[in-house]
């Protein structure tokens, strides 16, 4: 661990240890936090600052100011860990890495959640990092927002797509059925569906129907096939429609009248471009939503659920949820942040041997008696 940590830290982090050694050691605190707000999820950091203390043979002791699942303020510190100089100041590299995009894919996992109370979410997130130590960070983020959003009344995420991460969401395993690679191996969308029921009898079938543009069509094949499933609630179509075209049998002017008829509200307001093409434009709109919900149940299969994936994150939450999307499930990896510049988690010494000293522009970081929340301690 030790020849780790120094060859990912910053280099003067490492040539100040060097120093600290030299000219005497002190008891530092530093002040971690974000500038913007968040959902406290510091688990991964707090947790590896106490096993580098362990290996070690020293002592960090870490006040958590923001419990997981916390809502933070930005430059509201989460946490304030002190120890050695000597033996803290090339952690904080690293220590900011576990901490900062954790927090903020908490913070869009559960507003997503909040903006679609009724729907569950699947965390799909692990094609979308860069190496399992991103896809368990992401993964433990969209559990923590999850949690948050589910103590305010909403269903959350209820698994992800993997099995190396679902213990974040109490599971033994990932969930999910096919891709689209199956249903170019079956040769047809119905094929597909048999050979997955044949051969996971017992699992609920989900089949994907957009390969062939033939979302409607396809879907109420398999429903046909599968009339046992559909009545008994086992089943469901995912739309995953790509923005390149249109749900079958749409088109603007029969998305904008398909919305005429279940939510004319959600078009009859200003509209932002990108509002209003996850509304009624192309892949996966609150239109194309509607219109195999209208498919469904006139075929006589009001039981069979939709999930719909591709490209939901907050905003399309929001706009879907404006206009009463019948969704019951959302895959998605779009809680993980697409403005990386905002996941930037900083600290900052505000203590040297007991004495407050900060650079000027961060007294804000300082502890002040009686205005912080009752701390945890916990020490490696």
């Amino acid at each position: 661990m030790p020849d780790d940590i120094s060859g990912r830290t910053d280099s003067y982090f490492n040539r100040t240890k060097a120093i600290v050694r030299r000219f005497g050691d002190c008891r530092v605190t530093y002040a971690v936090f974000l500038r913007r707000p968040v959902v406290s999820a510091h688990r991964l950091a707090t947790s590896w600052l106490e096993a580098v203390a362990a290996e070690r043979g020293t002592r960090f002791d870490i006040e958590v100011m923001h419990q997981e699942g916390d809502w933070v303020g930005a430059g509201d510190p989460i946490f304030y860990v002190s120890g050695s100089f000597a033996e803290l100041v090339d952690l904080e590299t690293v220590m900011l890495q576990k901490l900062g995009a954790a927090c903020v894919a908490a913070h869009n996992a559960y507003q997503m959640a909040l903006e679609l109370p009724g729907v569950a979410f699947l965390a799909m997130e692990a094609r979308h990092c860069a190496g399992a130590e991103m896809q368990e960070m992401m993964s433990y983020a969209a559990a923590i927002g999850s949690r948050t959003a589910q103590r305010e009344g909403a269903r959350g995420f209820i698994g992800n797509a993997n099995d190396a991460t679902a213990h974040w969401f109490g599971l033994r395993a990932g969930r999910g059925t096919m891709p689209h690679a199956l249903i170019g191996y079956a040769g047809s969308t119905l094929r597909a569906a048999e050979m997955f029921h044949e051969t996971f009898p017992d699992q609920d079938l989900t089949v994907l129907t957009d390969y062939f543009g033939h979302e409607v069509t396809d879907g109420l094949e398999v429903c046909r096939r599968f009339p046992e499933l559909a009545a008994a609630g086992r089943m469901a179509v995912r739309l995953d429609t790509h923005g390149g075209r249109f749900l079958e049998g749409l088109d603007p002017a029969e998305s904008y009248a398909v919305l005429e008829r279940h939510a004319p509200q959600a078009v009859r307001r200003y509209r932002s471009e990108t509002e209003l093409r996850n509304l009624v434009g192309t892949g996966v709109s609150a239109a194309a939503i509607w219109r195999m919900r209208e498919a469904l149940d006139e075929a006589g299969f009001p039981k069979v659920r939709i999930v719909a994936s591709s490209g939901f994150g907050v905003q399309k939450c929001r706009v879907m949820a404006e206009a009463k999307a019948p969704i019951d499930v959302v895959g998605t990896g779009s809680f993980i942040p697409d403005a990386w510049s905002e996941t930037y988690a900083t600290a900052d010494i505000v203590e040297y041997d007991g004495a407050p000293r900060v650079k000027v522009g961060r007294e804000f970081l300082l502890r002040r008696n009686g205005s912080r929340k009752k701390a945890n301690g916990a020490g490696g």
